[in-house]
This record gives structure tokens, sequence and C-alpha cells, in this order.
């Protein structure tokens, strides 16, 4: 799928990427480990001790980013060692990590208060008025 913002050049954009990328970036443990591959590639027993986390813990989430396409696995003699599957992502996630964003504070809202999924999640009402539309 291709959009075009006349502010920018046009881009060519997979929606499927995108889903795979914020499936990865959904679990505060894969964003972790994602975060230690952007530092050097490494092997998931030092991810484990580094963050903190159990082997089969580390384990899964490295599975679920291989599937995603986000990292791939070096064979290093008897080891597998660890890294991102593509310099590109190693900077895409180099500028996610930078970004400031912008957060409607409207009155009452706390300045520290995160937004998390459910706060946007559709109504019962929301649900039927769209089912009714179609």
């Amino acid at each position: 799928m291709e959009t075009t913002n006349p502010h920018a050049f046009a881009v060519a954009v997979s929606a499927e990427a995108l889903a795979r990328v914020g499936t990865a970036l959904a679990d505060e443990n894969r964003r972790r480990l994602l975060l230690e591959l952007l530092n050097e590639p490494a092997y998931p027993a030092d991810l484990a001790e580094r963050l903190g986390m159990t082997r089969g813990n580390v384990s899964n989430h490295l599975a679920c980013l291989r599937g995603c396409g986000l990292v791939r696995t070096v064979p290093v003699g008897r080891r597998v060692r660890y890294e991102l599957a593509d310099a590109k992502l190693a900077h895409a996630l180099a500028e996610l990590a930078s970004l400031v964003l912008l957060v409607d504070q409207g009155e009452g809202t706390p300045a520290d208060e995160a937004c998390t999924p459910g706060d946007y999640a559709s109504t019962t009402q929301d649900t039927q008025e769209e089912a009714d539309h179609v």
C-alpha cells in the first residue's frame, strides 16, 4: 500500500509490517529486549542476566520477536546469538525512542498519567452504532 502525504515523500507502507512492529512493542519485556539488541547482538542467557528475566521468559519473547521478523539468529559454535534483523530497524527504533509525543492533557488530567490501550477501547454503544452503519 502506498501513502502519499503532500508534506512528505511518497512512502510504501506495509500494514502487516506495522502490525508486527506493534505486536513487538506492545510488551514491556520485548521492548527491553529490542533496546538491548539495539546496543549489540547478544546471547539469550546474557540477556536474561542483564534484564533480570528468566531464561525461559527471554526465550519466549525472542521467539515472538523472531516470528515477527524483527530479530534473527546467528549460530556461533554450539550457541545461538540474537541480533536485529535489519539495520533499518535499529535506526527506526532509535528514532521511535527519541520521539517527543504530544499528549492532550485536558482539564483534570494529571500530567504524568500514561495512556493505556484500555483508555480508548470502544464502548458497547459505540460498537452497536458502528454495526448499525454497516
